[in-house]
């Protein structure tokens, strides 16, 4: 909770005002980001879900006997059960998220539907990496990071998770990494503002969580939920906009919003296969193999340490 309100008093002081997207995953926008997944305009779930079931049975022989699959921001573990189902060589699974809630119920039913995999949940920020536990299998160290969730860092915290991971995962690893790719700006658009409004709602809920845990006094009906494309950072932009001047309170603290002013919530890069390659090299990793979906295409590479 301390954390929370101390970057939502840091990111209100900033010029422009902005805040890290973790924090729009509590129980309930995590909830609605689920909900989000099922819309017709989102297209990133499906489209790497269906890239995943075609594509990682391809790297069942590198990534090897005894494996142990390290998620990060692993939410719902949707996604890992591909990869379980796909390698059943894989004798351990670690999910990293930043939502108890998510992790321990997560964990529980991956445990109850795959009991032969030794399941160990961890708590914490993918921005600041633990150490694994101690007693893992001998394996392979297989990172696993779906979803396109690199496009919410700067390029900067991008390439730092990625050589934290290097660090963390160690000599041999592999790291397979799920990004959206560069494509029409309608497209875009329709995924992060959709005609239902529950991408909206989502947006909100950051509002409404400050209000609860941290007694702010955001008023949610005069902030609207604002995407945008910016072309010239490659990236989707997820903005929550005042309606009319006002003041809102934190314990101590005011802040003032102009009409028009906005709070930046979330930032989704959109990528290449130049740019992962240069992001991954810079991190000590090496694209090994590349694979794109379908129109709209998203990609998943498969790096290795070097």
């Amino acid at each position: 909770m301390q954390a929370f309100r101390s970057e939502l008093i840091e990111g209100l002081s900033a010029v422009p005002k902005s805040i890290s997207p973790k924090w729009l995953y509590d129980a309930k926008g995590s909830e609605l980001f689920e909900d989000i997944t099922q819309l017709p305009e989102y297209y990133p779930t499906r489209q790497e879900m269906a890239l995943l079931t075609s594509t990682i049975p391809q790297w069942r022989q590198a990534i090897g006997e005894d494996a142990v699959l390290v998620e990060l921001g692993s939410g719902a573990s949707e996604k890992t059960r591909i990869v379980l189902d796909a390698i059943p060589e894989i004798k351990a699974y670690v999910p990293l998220d930043i939502s108890k809630t998510a992790l321990e119920q997560a964990s529980a039913s991956l445990k109850s539907d795959y009991p032969q995999i030794d399941i160990r949940p961890v708590l914490g920020d993918f921005a600041n990496l633990p150490d694994l536990p101690p007693d893992l299998p001998d394996g392979r160290r297989v990172g696993f990071f779906p979803g396109s969730t690199i496009g919410n860092l700067e390029r900067e915290e991008a390439r730092h998770l990625l050589e934290s991971s290097r660090r963390m995962l160690g000599e041999g690893a592999l790291f397979i990494l799920g990004v959206d790719l560069i494509k029409d700006e309608d497209v875009l658009v329709a995924a992060y503002d959709d005609a239902a409004g529950v991408t909206a709602e989502f947006n909100l809920n950051l509002l409404e969580r400050a209000n609860r845990e941290l007694g702010a006094d955001f008023d949610i009906t005069a902030f609207r939920h604002r995407a945008v494309w910016n072309d010239g950072q490659s990236r989707m932009e997820m903005h929550l906009e005042a309606l009319r001047p006002q003041t809102v309170k934190l314990g101590d603290h005011e802040f003032a919003f102009e009409k028009g002013e906005s709070l930046h919530t979330e930032s989704s890069r959109k990528f290449d296969r130049r740019r992962v390659d240069d992001l991954a090299g810079e991190a000590g990793w090496k694209t090994v193999e590349w694979v794109e979906s379908p129109a709209p295409s998203v990609a998943l590479a498969l790096l290795e340490a070097c």
